[in-house]
């Protein structure tokens, strides 16, 4: 199985080697039907010939055209935020990738671990899912979390989120590129949010800006950064982003975009040895926690770092004898922060607007 950095060299083409264009030929193969059968469904809902549920409180659906990793998480938990600000009962809604046995999936948890006061509900089937969150918890709005594909229920407002590392996977459709569907999908987006903004110049944003109001041209757009806050431990104890700068430290992941993740690091100053990469949402078992431990105690690094998610899945304070701490992000406008604003006050309660 290529891992995540190795699937994105490929399919990127930054990888030129024999095998590597062999298998992008493959990939192209695959990539005809995966397209079909995708358009087709589109065209099924588009038609009416698929139901979309409507429920009796706004619903606004957070989600992304590519593969992995596009900030979406931050996001969610910004706009569940802001609504609680403003004394609106929300709920989330996902479908719980990755999750087994019944249990939580890591997005779930750490939403959990950042907003206690907000109910999280994990179903395939967000229609009964939504249902039960008006029924059962008076609900008055509803985040749908990664849910741009999934149509079965009518939305308020569609949010997308653009990766500023890849804002158009590769113009390929999974599994020649990293589109979940093709580009005119955008045209059913009320927002488009650029993520990770921070880390493209201004005429590049403006391209790619252009490029997405080619299918939406009425959208609203926006640009943020995932900005690093502080150092978190299992224990929910914080520490300064700078504990470790300038400090050699090894990191792992198990995301759909280490590059992200690598960003970051960067970010907070700090010189990394080695990245560790596991699979999208991967459950962590005794094994690769104790193959972790060793692998922490034959660097030479004075702490191990990992992502958010990472944490709330291991629970731990230490790998062997180094101490683990995840980065914790936050969200920050760039552009478009008020209009996007704008569109959430239309949505309030009328009890809530002010």
């Amino acid at each position: 199985m290529l891992s995540p950095s190795r699937f994105r060299a490929v399919v990127s083409g930054r990888d030129r080697g024999i095998g590597a264009s062999l298998l992008r030929g493959l990939l192209t193969l695959a990539e005809v039907p995966y397209t079909w059968a995708v358009r087709r469904r589109n065209r099924r809902f588009d038609s009416g010939r698929l139901p979309v549920t409507r429920v009796d409180v706004p619903v606004i659906s957070v989600g992304n055209l590519t593969l992995g990793g596009t900030g979406k998480t931050p996001l969610v938990a910004w706009l569940a935020r802001w609504f609680r600000q403003h004394e609106v009962r929300v709920s989330i809604i996902s479908r719980g990738y990755g999750a087994k046995d019944g249990s939580r999936n890591d997005e779930a948890l750490e939403l959990e671990d950042r907003l206690p006061d907000v109910p999280h509900l994990q179903n395939p089937d967000r229609v009964a899912a939504a249902r039960v969150a008006v029924e059962e918890f008076e609900t008055q709005l509803i985040l749908l979390d990664d849910a741009m594909q999934n149509r079965f229920l009518h939305r308020d407002l569609n949010i997308v989120l653009i990766d500023a590392l890849e804002p158009f996977g590769y113009d390929h459709v999974f599994p020649r590129g990293t589109l979940r569907e093709p580009l005119a999908g955008l045209a059913r987006a009320d927002v488009v949010m650029l993520s990770r903004a921070d880390m493209l110049d201004e005429p590049i944003r403006r391209r790619i800006e252009q490029r997405v109001r080619h299918f939406a041209p009425d959208v609203v757009w926006t640009e943020a950064t995932h900005a690093p806050k502080s150092l978190l431990n299992a224990d929910g104890d914080e520490a300064p982003l700078g504990t470790f700068a300038g400090q050699q430290v090894a990191a792992f992941c198990g995301i759909g975009n280490p590059d992200g993740f690598r960003h970051t690091l960067g970010v907070c100053g700090y010189r990394v040895r080695t990245v560790r990469e596991f699979p999208d949402h991967h459950d962590y078992n005794r094994a690769d926690v104790e193959a972790l431990q060793t692998w922490a105690d034959s660097l030479d690094v004075q702490a191990i770092v990992c992502t958010h998610k990472d944490l709330v899945k291991l629970g731990v304070n230490r790998l062997g004898t180094r101490p683990l701490w995840a980065v914790s992000i936050g969200l920050e406008f760039l552009a478009g922060g008020d209009t996007l604003e704008e569109k959430l006050r239309q949505l309030l309660p009328t009890t809530s607007k002010s």
